[in-house]
C-alpha cells in the first residue's frame, strides 16, 4: 500500500473516531433527565448480608475440623433462621438512607420507599433511618421531616442513627425519631435559620446600568441582588427568618417535649457526647452496632433504588468503555502499522 493511502486511511479512520465520540457528547448533552424514568425498589435482607462476611472470617481462621463443625451448626442453624423458638417470624426491621444535599432530593426517593414499609409493616415492627445531612432548604427539610412523621403516626418505632452529621435541617428530620442514636463525634444541632445574598446595585449605578422591578403587594419581595434594598426590607427580611427559627423550634418542641429548646436554638452545633448531655440525642451508639443488636431479634430488611438506565445511557456507556484509553491506544497502533511500514 502506497505512503498516501496508508496515510488517508488512518485519517480516515481517525476522523470516523472523533465523529462517533462528538456524536455521543451531543446525544448525551441534549438528552434531559427524565423525571417520570423508572426507579426500582430494592429490598436486601441484611443478616444474610451479616452471616457471609462472618463465613467469610472463620473459614479464614478455622481449621479443617472447626470449619467441618461450623458448617454442621449453620446448616442446623438456617433452618430456623428468620423464626423465633416458637417456629414464627421474626419481626421486621426496616433501614433506610438518607445522604442530604441542601435541596433534600433523596425525599422523593424517601416518600416512595415510607409509602411501600407502610403497606406491610406490623404492629411491634421497627424502622431504622441513616440519616446524614448538613441541612438546605426549608420547605425541602420539612417536606423530608413530614415523611417521617408518617411513620410516627402510624405508631411505627422510629430509630434515627446519625453517624456522621446532622445539623439544621439535618436535625429537623431526626428530631422526629423515636429515638436517636449518634456516634461520639457526630455533629449535631444547628437549630437556627441564614439567608443571605449579594447585593449590585451600586456596581450598576457606577456602570449607568438601572434594574427595574415591579411587584404588587408590599412585601412580595423584600431584599434583592440587583435593585436598591431599604430598610423596611431588611426589616421584613429578618421578620421572616425570625418566624421560621420559630416554626422550628416548634416542631421540635413537638417531637422532642424534653428538650429545653430555647437553650440550644442558637444555631450552635455539639459533637455527639456534649448533644447527649443537652437532649439533643438519646444515645451514644453508630448505626452498625445498632444493627448487630438486633440481628438475633429481627429480620433486617435494607431499602433502597436503583434507577433504570435508558437504551442512549447503556449505549453511551458501552461506547465509551470500548473507547477507553487503552483500547484507543491499541487501535491506534493497530491502524498506523501499515503507515510505520511504508515509511520505512
Amino acid at each position: 500500500m502506497g505512503f498516501f493511502a496508508s496515510y488517508g486511511l488512518f485519517l480516515a479512520e481517525i476522523l470516523t473516531l472523533v465523529f462517533a465520540i462528538m456524536a455521543v457528547i451531543a446525544v448525551a448533552a441534549k438528552s434531559k433527565t427524565n423525571k417520570n424514568e423508572k426507579a426500582e425498589l430494592k429490598v436486601e435482607l441484611l443478616n444474610d448480608r451479616y452471616d457471609e462476611m462472618n463465613d467469610t472470617i472463620f473459614a479464614a481462621i478455622a481449621d479443617k475440623k472447626e470449619w467441618k463443625n461450623y458448617c454442621r451448626e449453620q446448616k442446623q442453624a438456617s433452618k430456623n433462621r428468620g423464626k423465633d423458638k416458637d417456629g414464627k417470624s421474626l419481626p421486621r426491621l426496616f433501614v433506610l438512607d438518607f445522604d442530604g444535599d441542601i435541596a433534600a432530593t433523596d425525599a422523593d426517593e424517601l416518600r416512595e420507599q415510607i409509602s411501600a414499609i407502610l403497606q406491610t409493616a406490623k404492629e411491634g415492627e421497627q424502622v431504622l433511618l441513616r440519616l446524614e445531612s448538613a441541612g438546605g432548604y426549608v420547605h425541602s427539610y420539612g417536606f423530608a421531616a413530614s415523611q417521617l412523621a408518617r411513620l410516627r403516626e402510624k405508631s411505627l418505632h422510629l430509630t434515627v442513627a446519625v453517624d456522621k452529621i446532622a445539623a439544621s435541617g439535618g436535625y429537623m428530620m431526626a428530631s422526629v425519631g423515636s429515638e436517636i442514636i449518634a456516634a461520639p463525634f457526630a455533629v449535631i444541632g444547628s437549630v437556627g435559620v441564614v439567608g443571605a445574598l449579594p447585593n449590585f446595585h451600586d456596581l450598576l449605578e457606577k456602570q449607568d446600568i438601572h434594574y427595574e422591578e415591579h411587584t404588587a403587594g408590599e412585601f412580595k419581595r423584600t431584599l434583592t441582588m440587583f435593585g436598591e434594598n431599604t430598610d423596611s426590607d431588611r426589616q421584613q427580611f429578618r421578620k421572616e427568618l425570625q418566624e421560621t427559627h420559630e416554626l422550628f423550634q416548634q416542631h421540635i418542641r413537638e417531637y422532642r417535649p424534653n428538650l429545653d429548646v430555647e437553650k440550644i436554638a442558637t444555631g450552635e452545633t455539639w459533637y455527639g457526647k456534649k448533644a447527649l448531655e443537652k437532649g439533643l440525642i438519646d444515645k451514644i451508639q453508630t448505626s452498625d452496632d445498632f444493627l448487630l443488636a438486633m440481628m438475633k431479634t429481627h429480620n433486617i430488611l435494607e431499602l433502597s433504588h436503583s434507577k433504570t438506565q435508558s437504551l442512549i445511557q447503556k449505549l453511551k456507556e458501552e461506547f465509551l468503555s470500548s473507547v477507553s484509553a487503552e483500547n484507543l491506544k491499541k487501535s491506534t497502533q493497530k491502524m498506523i502499522k501499515p503507515f510505520k511500514a511504508d515509511i520505512q
